[in-house]
């Protein structure tokens, strides 16, 4: 497979994004059974080179889940280049004893990645935070090339299909039509007008004496419980979690698993476990 000659940092989409996109477009998609190998010796040998490969082969794919995203007036070569950071993560996390195709695994994390990078570059203010918040603002968006103002019942109807509040919906449809105003006063702006820029009342309590202390105090809590939980495990998943999460110099899975004599999966199960415990702790 010829997608293993080329280094993965020579493919980010550049200037000449016609020309990325026909060098991606070019490489072998692979079979079932190449992938299954390559993931396979990803997985359990840490084999980096059938990682490129993985990558390599499926750099298409984010290319065409990246255009399907131009409407939002951003660069389609950073909408690709996020995609393909998501496409690296998902690569990381495959599994392929599941029993599906990269392509299909790799689309959630693809997106993600995309979703945040619109979210943080659409809008000087972040328009969609929670959940229910970020499922509106691709979906609803995407209605609102066809439609005016909602009507009660068009509201219902997208609360409905897309299980959220009414209020969530018209509250979404406020943010879409709002637009950016500057902090500071424009240089051009009079005294009678200059007043009104968000600078002259917004107060910044970043550095309240309350606030920071309730910031030490959250923090402080948090560790003592966090220590706390640490100390309810055993001593084998209590180690898996310092050297996988604590440590500055992380342990891999399969470093874990040749201490312990076990099979990294093993390891992934206990680690797996084991956070589930301490957050249970945590949050008791």
């Amino acid at each position: 497979m010829g997608t293993s000659l080329q280094p993965i940092h020579t493919l980010a989409p550049g200037a000449n994004l016609n020309a990325y996109i026909q060098t991606v477009s070019g490489f072998e998609i692979l079979s079932a059974e190449e992938e299954k190998k390559l993931a396979e010796d990803l997985y359990y040998h840490e084999n980096l080179d059938a990682a490129r490969q993985l990558v390599m082969s499926h750099l298409r794919f984010v290319v065409h889940i990246a255009k399907s995203y131009s409407g939002y007036g951003l660069n389609e070569g950073d909408l690709i280049q996020e995609g393909n950071v998501g496409l690296m993560k998902a690569v990381k996390r495959f599994n392929p004893e599941k029993g599906v195709r990269l392509v299909s695994f790799a689309v959630h994390w693809i997106k993600a990645e995309i979703h945040e990078f619109i979210l943080r570059n659409w809008r000087i203010v972040k328009i969609a935070t929670t959940k229910a918040q970020r499922k509106l603002f691709f979906n609803l968006r995407g209605q609102k090339k066809k439609l005016a103002w909602l009507t009660n019942d068009e509201a219902k109807r997208v609360a409905a299909e897309l299980n959220v509040d009414v209020a969530h919906v018209h509250d979404m449809e406020g943010r879409l039509a709002a637009h950016d105003a500057a902090f500071d006063a424009g240089v051009d702006d009079d005294d009678e007008s200059a007043w009104q820029a968000p600078a002259h009342y917004l107060e910044d309590r970043r550095y309240d004496p309350a606030t920071m202390l309730e910031q030490d105090n959250w923090q402080e809590t948090s560790v003592n419980n966090l220590t706390v939980a640490m100390e309810k495990l055993d001593d084998r998943s209590r180690d898996i979690i310092e050297a996988r999460w604590l440590s500055e110099n992380k342990a891999t899975l399969h470093e874990l698993a040749d201490k312990y004599g076990v099979s990294a999966e093993r390891i992934r199960q206990l680690e797996k476990n084991a956070m589930k415990k301490v957050r249970v702790a945590m949050e008791a």
